[in-house]
């Protein structure tokens, strides 16, 4: 298991997506095992690898890691991005786990049942500039550093780059209300490996489309209709 790291997914951004940003912030060149059929996931899942038969999985350092914020976790601790004592890491987790949850919304939104598409395009941008984004201009306003804690990049900057990257997908001026957030995001993505990982051709995934989930729904064998019920 020397080597890069490995990770394994389908070929779209989903839960890896957030993994791939804290590698590339970290500079670790790593591989990418990108089912293409069902077989080939399933072949994973017999050849016990993954502890609970589920996707995203990194391999590295002689581990099989699953879970999403626990391989997220590792990463950070490894490469120096997760804070520099418990105060820290304990600030980080609160700003990653509100991330986390405007991150779902907007990753499950191409989904929406068609007569709720507008709806719940509504609720994620309020909730975006309402709830979660006046909380991150507060505390870099507060903190009166370039980061989110402490004076150097961490986990919580990366993601939260990330997630404003998402939120202009679907609405372009949504830090028009947020000054501070608007300096952050210029100045973290003229970071060398942000702004490298941001250039065409990286190992950077596009929004999601009805084509790659109709690819994902085959490789994980996903019930499109209960799915779309469920996340109404």
């Amino acid at each position: 298991m020397a080597g890069k790291p490995k990770l394994y997914y389908f070929n779209g951004r989903g839960r890896m997506e957030s993994v791939r940003w804290l590698l590339a912030a970290a500079g670790v060149e790593y591989e990418e095992k990108l089912f293409k059929t069902a077989e080939e996931f399933e072949n994973l899942v017999k050849g016990g690898k993954l502890m609970y038969q589920q996707v995203p999985m990194v391999e590295m350092d002689g581990m099989c890691i699953v879970q999403t914020r626990a391989i997220l976790k590792y990463i950070a601790a490894k490469y120096d991005l997760y804070g520099k004592d418990l105060k820290e890491r304990a600030f980080i987790d609160m700003y990653v786990e509100g991330m986390r949850d405007l991150n779902d919304m907007i990753m499950f939104f191409p989904f929406s049942l068609p007569e709720e598409k507008q709806k719940n395009l509504s609720y994620i941008l309020e909730r975006a500039t309402e709830r979660f984004f006046p909380v991150y201009e507060k505390a870099l306003k507060d903190h009166g550093k370039n980061y989110l804690v402490g004076n150097q990049l961490s986990w919580a900057d990366i993601q939260l780059l990330e997630i404003i990257l998402m939120v202009e997908e679907i609405k372009s001026d949504a830090l028009s209300a947020f000054p501070k957030l608007q300096e952050f995001k210029a100045r973290i993505s003229k970071l060398p490996r942000i702004q490298k990982f941001l250039q065409p051709g990286s190992q950077r995934k596009p929004p999601i489309d009805e084509k790659e989930f109709e690819a994902a729904k085959k490789i994980f064998k996903i019930d499109k209709d209960l799915f779309l019920k469920h996340m109404s």
